[in-house]
C-alpha cells in the first residue's frame, strides 16, 4: 500500500515566483559550460533533473557528484559532460558504469577529463564553497596516493604546529541540483532519510534548483521545523517532480529499483544499446511524468512502501491568555 501524503489541492499551480516547471529550470539555470552539482547520497538522487539537461542538449558542463553512479553514466553518454569532478566510481553496488570507463580507458568516443577525491574530500569542497573561505583542511589524505594523481589536493605547512596538512579547494558550482520529499511554495524544502552533502552542495552554489515529490502549505513545513534541510533563501527554483528520482529512492514515498541497477550493466556495455535507451527514455519523454507513466503501474507497485511513521513531539506554543 502506498503511503497517504498532505498536499493542497493548489500544490502544482501555486503563485510563488520560485516554482516553476522542470524545462524551464533547467533552461533557466543550467548553461553551457556550467559547473553542476547533482547530489543525493543512494537516496533522493535528480535524475529526472539530469535526464532534462540531456534532452535540452546542454554541453560541455562539468558534473561534480558524490558517487558517480548510473545518472553520471547517462549525462556523459549524452555528450553533455567534458568533466567530472567525483569520487567513488560506481554502480549503486550492482555493476560496472561502461561509458565512464570507455572514456576514462580508452578515450572512446573521446577522452573524459576526470578529477578524483575521496568521499570526505568531496563534502570538505563543498563545506568550504558554503563558507565562502579558499580551502578547507583534512588529515584523510596521510598514506593516500590521490594526491599525487589530483594537483589540486595541496599539502600546507600547519601554522600552529611544525607539522602539514593537507587541504582540498572550495567548490562553487554554478548550480546545485537535488531532489527532496517535499517544500512549500517560497522554497523552503524539507528532506528525511539518509542524506548525503545536499546541504552543503546547495549553500555553496551561486543557484540551487530542488526537485519535490510533493508541493505542500507552510503550515505542513511550519509543524515539523528540524526537517528543513534548505531554507527559501537558499533555493532558487522548486520543481513538483513526483517519482523523479527513479532508480533510486525517496524515503516514504517508493522504494529503490534494484532490478534497474542490475540492468544498467548490460545497457552501458554497448554504446548502441545505450543510445537506443536514451532515445526511448529520455529524449522521446516530454518530462518526469512521462517516465514514470512509461515505467508502468506493475513496476510501481513493486516499489510502494507502507507506513512507518516516526512518531511526534511536543514543540509548544504561548498560550493565547499568557
Amino acid at each position: 500500500m502506498a503511503i497517504a501524503h498532505t498536499a493542497t489541492s493548489d500544490a502544482v499551480t501555486p503563485e510563488s515566483p520560485k516554482v516553476m516547471s522542470l524545462m524551464g529550470a533547467v533552461a533557466r539555470f543550467v548553461h553551457d559550460g556550467n559547473t553542476v552539482a547533482l547530489e543525493g547520497m543512494s537516496h533522493l538522487i535528480p535524475f529526472a533533473a539530469a535526464h532534462e539537461i540531456i534532452r535540452q542538449r546542454k554541453r560541455n558542463l562539468t558534473l561534480c557528484r558524490m558517487t558517480p553512479d548510473i545518472i553520471s553514466d547517462q549525462l556523459i553518454a549524452a555528450g553533455c559532460v567534458s568533466k567530472l569532478v567525483a569520487s567513488f566510481f560506481a554502480s549503486g553496488s550492482a555493476g560496472s558504469l561502461y561509458e565512464i570507463r570507455r572514456r576514462v580507458e580508452k578515450q572512446i568516443p573521446e577522452p573524459l577529463e576526470v578529477e578524483e577525491y575521496t568521499h570526505f574530500g568531496m563534502v570538505n569542497r563543498y563545506h568550504a564553497g558554503a563558507a565562502r573561505i579558499p580551502f578547507m583542511p583534512l588529515r584523510s589524505y596521510t598514506g593516500s596516493d590521490l594526491p599525487k594523481v589530483n594537483p589540486n589536493i595541496q599539502s600546507v605547512k600547519d601554522p600552529y604546529s611544525d607539522g602539514s596538512i593537507y587541504v582540498v579547494p572550495a567548490l562553487n558550482p554554478d548550480v546545485t541540483i537535488v531532489q527532496a520529499q517535499r517544500a512549500d511554495r517560497r522554497g523552503n524544502v524539507q528532506m528525511w532519510g539518509i542524506l548525503g552533502a545536499q546541504q552543503e552542495a546547495c549553500y555553496a552554489a551561486s543557484n540551487v534548483i530542488v526537485l519535490v515529490e510533493e508541493i505542500v502549505d507552510n503550515e505542513i513545513i511550519q509543524a515539523d521545523p528540524n526537517r528543513t534541510v534548505l531554507p527559501a533563501h537558499a533555493v532558487s527554483a522548486v520543481v513538483h517532480a513526483p517519482r523523479g528520482a527513479h532508480p533510486s529512492y525517496a524515503q516514504g514515498y517508493y522504494d529503490r529499483d534494484c532490478r534497474f541497477y542490475r540492468d544498467w550493466t548490460a545497457i552501458s556495455k554497448e554504446p548502441e544499446k545505450l543510445q537506443a535507451w536514451l532515445k526511448e527514455w529520455v529524449y522521446d519523454l516530454a518530462g518526469p511524468e512521462e517516465y514514470a507513466h512509461k515505467l508502468g503501474s506493475a513496476r510501481w507497485e513493486e516499489l510502494a512502501v507502507g507506513e512507518n511513521l516516526s512518531g511526534t513531539v511536543n514543540y509548544g506554543r504561548r498560550l493565547e491568555n499568557s
